[in-house]
């Protein structure tokens, strides 16, 4: 009884998924494609600070500690403006 429970569930959970919607990258806009951008290196960054808002292991904010605010090294992409124009296009080549 127990197995049937847990496959059932699992064949829901893998339903739910399948129908989430997937968006293609021609259907965001280009401030939305930057976030994406932005939330992507802010996930590559093996530290703790890749960006000024981001806080500290000790929980204080990064500010300038951050990787995004020190010259040379890492430089994740932190704001809206620095994400060029060109990398958004590139996302929406990418995603076709």
């Amino acid at each position: 009884m127990k197995a049937w429970r847990t496959t059932l569930g699992a064949a829901l959970i893998a339903g739910a998924f399948c129908a989430l919607p997937i968006t293609p990258a021609a259907a965001l806009t280009d401030d939305d494609i930057r976030q994406k951008i932005i939330e992507q290196d802010v996930l590559a960054y093996p530290g703790n600070c890749p960006c000024p808002y981001n806080r500290a292991s000790n929980g204080s904010r990064c500010g300038k500690r951050s990787a995004w605010s020190k010259p040379g090294g890492y430089s994740p992409r932190c704001y809206p403006g620095d994400v060029s124009e060109a990398a958004v296009q590139s996302y929406r080549e990418r995603m076709r």
